[in-house]
């Protein structure tokens, strides 16, 4: 990237102006290079002298100068057209024209591989999000942590990173329990029996639905003495089914899991044994009160949590304890990533206090907290499903607005910002609509290209012709500048775990596209402009899909 370029640059000027003896030796920032506010002030700026000003013993301005003054002669690879001083101690650079054209051929050459950065270098990382319980349909909210999980696994991907997505199963605890009741309950009402479902149960439609599918397949074998609880196999084949329709809502909205994982497997063998004698061996475990405690506070929580209660039962935490021992340092990941929702907050620092408990640096464990959705109709509130049981369900959603304009939503908003979800506006065909907007961009241009197939026996490509240096118009530049910026928007949402930057940058790139289209006819009297023309719009189509699919979306052919 030429961004790299520039930091190189930068930092070979200072060192050259230390070995002169012009610049004490003062340790230079790690990030180096940034984006100007304005445009006018060129594609990148560094505020390197107004960080080091103070440790040089120089003003901004005179140490911007003597930076400047050490880069004459060593620009980056010619891509570099202009390097300026700005008060009170920027520097900014201008990327050359023709540098830029040259970019066209490069994005074409990559084809779908555009946009990949080496920055993971195949280090293992594991994505673990939405994790619902199975005990109902998938929901609006989890749909959200969906779409944030697996973008941000895709990116990885596209930043170097081995990628695992891993859906835990909590087939363990009181929430399958009830789940199992209530449906025994069910089951029994089929045969006449009049009982209530359990408090605090399901009372979505989906129960009866699931308890229809039991009679079917068993008849009355599953029946017991009333009175008596439920057989095993009802929580078996209850939790199976459910299951199987989580899984076929996630396939409507496009998201596979590598490793579906069972919360019952951490106690099947010596998995969860072995990690709470770690934590004892470590110190970290204290017995009081009949119960067994994480003696958290020695890592700087406010209160110890309680690992085991004196029924002898281990806690939701004492299980993640053990998945997270797994997943360490069995399974060896370098990192984890848990996409949690709301309710979990208050879960992520005793999480962090354990891992390093169990030894392992807490950094590499990163835990994003997304926050609830509210759908509407334009300014009305969507009201809650009856069918589902007081939910609104994801397939409720995607049948309304599909797959691509629900994934688009939900990571439109940063995870820790509530967001309104416009049921109505993500079905409208107009500029209105961000997610038609960028589709159509991409749709348009296929149109282009089709056309231009009728005037040209060979479309431009990589290799059929095209003069790219003839790409000088502004709105041909812009157009290019956006889309080098892929690659750095990869690296940069891999490092800060914020996917919803691409939908940010999608509408831009077809803005910069429509702008483009609109001052700059493609299909001209002039074959050698069309050509370099059709290249661009070739050029574009291949960033405007992969930014789609990085996403998760589809790119459109027509619309």
């Amino acid at each position: 990237m030429v961004k790299d370029e520039i930091e190189a640059l930068i930092r070979s000027a200072v060192s050259s102006a230390q070995h002169a003896g012009e610049l004490p030796p003062v340790a230079v920032p790690d990030t180096l290079v940034e984006r100007p506010q304005k445009p006018d002030y060129g594609d990148y700026a560094t505020s390197v002298p107004l960080r080091l000003a103070r440790a040089a013993g120089m003003t901004p301005l005179e140490l911007a100068h003597l930076i400047v003054k050490h880069m004459d002669g060593a620009r980056a690879a010619g891509a570099v057209e202009d390097v300026t001083v700005a008060p009170p101690g920027f520097i900014n650079f201008r990327l050359s024209a023709a540098w830029l054209a040259a970019q066209v051929n490069a994005i074409l050459q990559e084809g779908d591989a555009f946009g990949n950065v080496p920055l993971g270098a195949g280090r293992q990382v594991q994505v673990e999000f939405v994790s619902a319980n199975p005990v109902g349909p998938i929901h609006v909210g989890n749909g959200r942590g969906l779409a944030l999980g697996d973008t941000l696994a895709r990116v990885l991907s596209a930043a170097g990173y081995e990628v695992q997505r891993e859906y835990l199963v909590n087939d363990a605890g009181t929430q399958t329990e009830t789940f199992a009741a209530t449906l025994y309950a069910r089951y029994q009402q089929l045969f006449g029996r009049h009982v209530e479902i359990p408090e605090g149960g399901y009372p979505g439609e989906y129960m009866i639905g699931l308890a229809q599918q039991l009679r079917d397949e068993f008849g009355d074998s599953l029946l017991r003495p009333e009175g008596e609880p439920y057989p095993p196999e009802v929580h078996e084949v209850g939790v199976q089914r459910m299951l199987e329709v989580i899984k076929r809502d996630l396939e409507a909205i496009g998201v596979r899991y590598d490793n579906w994982f069972s919360e019952r497997s951490l106690y099947s063998g010596d998995l969860y044994q072995k990690a709470m004698a770690l934590l004892r061996e470590r110190g970290y475990v204290a017995e009081r009160e009949g119960a067994v405690w994480f003696a958290s506070s020695a890592l700087g929580e406010e209160k110890d949590n309680v690992l085991v209660r004196s029924t002898g039962a281990p806690t939701y935490f004492a299980s993640d304890v053990a998945y997270h021992y797994d997943k360490f340092l069995l399974r060896g990941f370098d990192r984890v990533i848990n996409v949690w929702g709301a309710d979990h907050q208050g879960h992520v620092p005793r999480m962090k206090a354990a891992v390093a408990a169990l030894g392992i640096d807490p950094e590499r464990l990163s835990i994003i907290i997304y926050q609830l959705v509210t759908l509407k109709r334009g300014s009305e509130v969507v009201k809650l499903s009856k069918r589902a049981g007081e939910i609104v369900t994801l397939r409720e959603v995607l049948e309304e607005v599909g797959a691509d304009a629900a994934r688009f939503n939900f990571v439109g908003r940063a995870a820790d910002s509530h967001m309104d979800f416009d049921l109505e506006l993500a079905k409208r065909q107009s500029a209105e609509n961000p997610v038609y907007y960028v589709q159509y961009a991409h749709a348009r241009i296929a149109g282009i290209l089709l056309q231009a197939a009728e005037r040209f026996p060979v479309l431009p490509g990589k290799d059929s012709g095209g003069d790219v240096s003839l790409l000088r118009e502004e709105p041909e530049l812009a157009l290019i500048r956006k889309m080098l910026r892929l690659p750095e928007l990869v690296e940069q949402i891999a490092l800060t775990l914020e996917p919803h930057q691409l939908p940010y940058y999608a509408v831009e790139l077809a803005t910069a596209f429509h702008d483009f289209y609109e001052k700059c006819r493609v299909l001209t009297d002039d074959e050698a402009l069309s050509r370099a023309r059709l290249k661009l719009v070739s050029a574009a189509k291949v960033v405007l899909a992969r930014s789609l699919d990085l996403m998760g979306m589809s790119a459109p052919e027509r619309m």
